[in-house]
């Protein structure tokens, strides 16, 4: 079973591999990120090691027996207790549960770790895989967004009684 780690440094080589692979995959259903994104990888890397050593965000990669990334669950913008959840998985990890799984961890994680007591995310209202992940993981549709140009439904999960069972 994959292992969801905290980001760190020594993850930057998979990362971006993870990144790279499944950049066409990803942009289907998310806005793409761009050829400056990997042209500054590393930079943009160890930037988000600093969010997260001050506490403005919260890194994750789910990581393969073999070391290789092969998801993506973070939690960034944090204040007043709430964060916004974002994640991707690869299309060779896809439809196993790996999505569903690790967002529960990382909203456990949320609870204990992090002392956040709301949770927001986004989909764009084509992507049924990333709505039914929210939908069984306690998140509950909260009105219509836009996402880069493209039409999505925004979410939240009330994390203030603590976890309930659709985040176990």
């Amino acid at each position: 079973m994959p292992a969801l780690q905290r980001l760190r440094p020594g993850h930057a080589p998979a990362l971006l591999a993870f990144e790279q692979e499944n950049r066409a995959y990803f942009a289907a259903s998310v806005p793409d990120r761009g050829d400056d994104y990997f042209a500054h990888f590393d930079a943009r890397h160890s930037g988000l090691l600093a969010e997260q050593a001050a506490g403005l965000c919260h890194f994750h990669v789910l990581v393969g027996s073999g070391g290789e990334v092969l998801g993506r669950i973070n939690l960034v913008d944090v204040a007043d207790g709430s964060a916004e959840l974002g994640y991707r998985i690869a299309a060779k990890a896809a439809g196993q549960g790996l999505a569903t799984a690790s967002v529960r961890q990382v909203c456990a994680l949320a609870v204990t770790e992090y002392g956040l007591t709301l949770l927001r995310a986004a989909t764009t209202l084509d992507n049924a895989g990333s709505q039914a992940v929210l939908a069984r993981t306690g998140f509950v549709p909260t009105g219509e967004v836009r996402l880069g140009g493209l039409p999505g439904m925004g979410y939240a999960r009330d994390l203030s009684n603590g976890l309930d069972d659709a985040a176990r």
